[in-house]
């Protein structure tokens, strides 16, 4: 008998073995049983725990994982995050509770560099407006921005940030960075220049943001930070919501005091803010991860993660 045979793992997220099923059979090949969400969306609170009865794991996505939540149930030994941030468990509980959080750092940051330098061109380029006018009838061309030579202010320069400037090369920006633990053998080879905050925002013609979302970050793009900002910067968040002030972001953006923005995820979800009004912002539905390649691979991770953090646990 598999030593974890019949146990249960509950899969909050709504889009685990939509693309491949490979993952699914992984944990069923190891004695476990999963439990999928049924509702094809974000679960809440109430609906995780009336799925939790029983497991021993969580495979989760962006669904928040509250304390109540990871009191729920004694079984719980594990929560496998399905992705990199874990902004969203509640790390306190679980850490006194005895229950492992483990993530995918490492499989989402080509496919999330990418996402971001296609904001980017498109912001310059100003493809979404023009494409709009084309599909209404209007031939409208729009003139846009060359991205070589800009200067590139990334906030966070850990496994994304230093991707980004990996596939960046070819278009020879200056690259200036903000980060408290920097990794000074790659800013080095890189050329990246460390600078603070404050000189970034005020030099960049581009910004985009690349941290986690913690007490210490959160809003660490608000009025006061936008305004030392250039007129015609573009700011880009492809990484957590609530870093960038959306209702402050909003305002400097209708006043045409910044030039642009694209914000792939936002405080609350599904988004339904007044952002969506404005011409000059990109919106997108936190796809940043969303590639069949790194779907496939993060699954792969997340799975693999559980049952060896299950196997630990048992043997013990």
């Amino acid at each position: 008998m598999d030593l974890m045979e019949k146990m249960k793992v509950l899969i909050s997220s709504r889009s685990f073995g939509k693309i491949n099923s490979g993952a699914i059979e992984l944990l069923k090949n190891n004695g476990l049983e999963p439990i999928m969400n049924p509702y094809g969306r974000k679960l809440n609170e109430e609906e995780i725990i009336s799925l939790l009865d029983d497991a021993v794991g969580i495979i989760a996505g962006t669904e928040k994982i509250t304390e109540k939540i990871i009191s729920y149930n004694d079984q719980l030994k594990v929560i496998s995050r399905y992705g990199i941030g874990l902004d969203n468990i509640n790390l306190k509980a679980a850490s006194q509770r005895n229950i492992i959080v483990l993530n995918t750092p490492e499989t989402p940051k080509i496919a999330v560099a990418e996402l971001t330098i296609s904001l980017i061109l498109n912001l310059l380029k100003k493809i979404v407006n023009v494409d709009k006018n084309v599909k209404s009838g209007l031939w409208k061309p729009e003139i846009g921005n060359i991205l070589s030579g800009k200067t590139l202010g990334i906030i966070g320069m850990g496994r994304i940030g230093k991707q980004l400037v990996e596939l960046l090369l070819p278009f020879k920006l200056k690259i200036l960075a903000y980060e408290i633990n920097p990794d000074n053998e790659f800013i080095s080879s890189s050329k990246v220049k460390l600078v603070s905050l404050d000189t970034l925002l005020s030099r960049s013609d581009i910004i985009t943001l690349h941290i986690p979302l913690t007490k210490q970050t959160e809003h660490i793009i608000g009025e006061k930070e936008l305004a030392k900002m250039k007129k015609n910067a573009i700011i880009i968040n492809t990484a957590r919501g609530g870093l960038i002030n959306e209702e402050d972001l909003y305002n400097f953006i209708k006043e045409k005091e910044i030039a642009g923005a694209a914000i792939d995820a936002f405080e609350e979800e599904p988004y339904i803010g007044k952002l969506k009004d404005l011409d000059n912002i990109i919106l997108t539905p936190h796809i940043g991860t969303y590639t069949v390649e790194t779907r496939k691979n993060m699954e792969i991770e997340s799975a693999k993660n559980l049952i060896k953090a299950l196997r630990k646990v048992k043997e013990l």
